[in-house]
């Protein structure tokens, strides 16, 4: 197995930028030695949680996803900003998405996004004991909060109604480790 970079990378620069992501442009050789290009869309960590209430249901996020077109059902889920923290960027999250606060926390893991092109880790937790909130909305988010029994849940992953992968993975972990 090689595990060696086969790239080497000649150039790099910015070729567009905006508060969510950069795009970079890179000259590259290419493992078989010829020269290219490599594009690289990098986003901050990101995080999402399955919040499951004392009566076994997790919180889910219906919202029309316009880079597909369409309405996707997701777990709560979100963008870093650039923080270090990255519980408390799931802390925050939870909170602004779905209105609700969680007194027990633990990691599920990370997962990596699209390799090809992004830089995409997204961060996985599971929280429990859960208490309501306020809600605090980005202006591009129109959210629906759905709450639905947890193996409910996993007939939607299985079913392909909840299909974005951060959600799939994470409901599926947790599936994993309850021995479902």
């Amino acid at each position: 197995m090689r595990r060696e970079n086969p790239w080497i990378t000649r150039s790099s620069r910015t070729a567009y930028q905006n508060q969510w992501i950069k795009v970079r442009e890179d000259g590259v050789v290419r493992p078989d030695g010829s020269p290219g290009i490599y594009g690289v869309v990098e986003v901050p960590p990101s995080v999402g949680i399955v919040a499951l209430n004392q009566k076994d249901y997790v919180v889910l996020i219906g919202q029309w996803r316009y880079t597909l077109s369409r309405y996707l059902i997701e777990i709560p889920r979100g963008g870093s900003d650039g923080e270090l923290d990255i519980l408390a960027c799931a802390q925050r999250e939870l909170a602004e998405e779905a209105g609700v606060s969680a007194a027990h926390w633990q990691t599920l893991g990370s997962v990596e996004v699209n390799t090809g092109i992004t830089t995409d880790v997204q961060h996985l937790f599971l929280a429990t004991d859960l208490s309501p909130t306020s809600t605090s909305h980005d202006a591009e988010e129109q959210l629906d909060v759905i709450w639905r029994p947890f193996p409910e849940a996993i007939a939607m992953v299985m079913r392909g109604e909840i299909s974005e992968v951060c959600s799939v993975a994470a409901i599926l972990k947790v599936a994993r480790m309850r021995g479902l």
